[in-house]
């Protein structure tokens, strides 16, 4: 009995001290006090000062930061490994074509540039010299695509059966179909690109007559900037380089592209479906580039 009178005398000058300190009422958010599980029952004598973790706006800062890298930085991610696995393919095709060595092979010199242009880790570059060895077939499918426009679909696999079923799949998917005789609209030229900000259409013109290119075309890059393609024959794509950079004209990137003889204007809808059909072949894993003959200002 002695004992149990010790307790409750403990119990009665614990509970006043307690009750002045929460007041009746529950603790503010601020407070670092955690409230009880629903359904259970806590003594309002009993201290509630438990550490815990707390959704504090520093948690929440945190997740919608990780939302905001994971919704911005990821597709650029995703690009740039498509980009980076795109000009792999062109180092393994330049490479079976030209051999490995840069200065006997312009093309695959070229390639190299846009890969360093494009930060291309330098153990990437080296793994994609050493598989240009390794069993893979370099195609090119003719197509023909919505609103009558012809594609060239350059692949390299080690299953054609499979790569030409991939393609067709997607084709039909989206408006288009494999069509023989693509080819005869395209011609393998030279190409120099460099940047187009602050350069008229004039200005453009100009230089293309200075530097003995035959043709120069508006286009983008992948952040969509503006850029200048220059275009001329194979064998004169150093030429014009040279002449471009004299200009001051920094060189974005050159190569060879089939470029059609002659273009399309799509209307509205079909240029959307086309534009389409092009993303969607282009992330196919065996494609390596599309070339069409769509008007640019369709």
């Amino acid at each position: 009995m002695a004992g149990a009178a010790v307790v409750l005398r403990a119990l009665r000058t614990l509970r006043p001290g307690t009750l002045s300190t929460t007041s009746g009422r529950f603790p503010a958010p601020a407070e670092s006090v955690l409230s009880p599980p629903s359904g259970v029952w806590c003594p309002p004598w009993r201290s509630c000062h438990v550490r815990a973790l707390q959704l504090s706006s520093a948690s929440r800062a945190g997740h919608n930061k990780w939302s905001k890298v994971k919704n911005i930085k990821g597709p650029k991610d995703e690009a740039r490994s498509r980009m980076f696995m795109k000009l792999t393919m062109m180092i393994r095709i330049a490479v079976r074509e030209g051999g490995p060595n840069p200065e006997m092979n312009i093309n695959l010199a070229q390639i190299l540039e846009q890969c360093r242009s494009k930060n291309m880790p330098k153990a990437s570059i080296e793994t994609a010299m050493k598989a240009a060895g390794k069993p893979a077939h370099q195609h090119m499918f003719e197509a023909r695509g919505p609103g009558g426009c012809l594609l060239l679909i350059e692949a390299l696999t080690d299953n054609h059966t499979r790569s030409q079923q991939d393609i067709k799949r997607l084709l039909i998917r989206n408006g288009g179909m494999l069509s023989d005789g693509a080819r005869h609209n395209f011609e393998k030229r030279g190409a120099v690109v460099v940047p187009g900000q602050n350069v008229s259409t004039e200005r453009a013109l100009e230089l293309a007559i200075e530097v003995g290119a035959e043709d120069v075309q508006e286009t983008e890059d992948e952040e969509e900037q503006p850029l200048l393609k220059f275009i001329c024959d194979m064998m004169d794509m150093g030429k014009v380089r040279a002449s471009l950079e004299q200009q001051g004209m920094p060189i974005t990137s050159a190569g060879l592209e089939f470029v059609p003889r002659t273009l399309l204007s799509l209307d509205e809808d079909n240029l959307n479906a086309a534009s389409t059909l092009i993303e969607t072949l282009t992330d196919c894993p065996d494609v390596v580039r599309v070339w069409d003959n769509i008007q640019a200002d369709s």
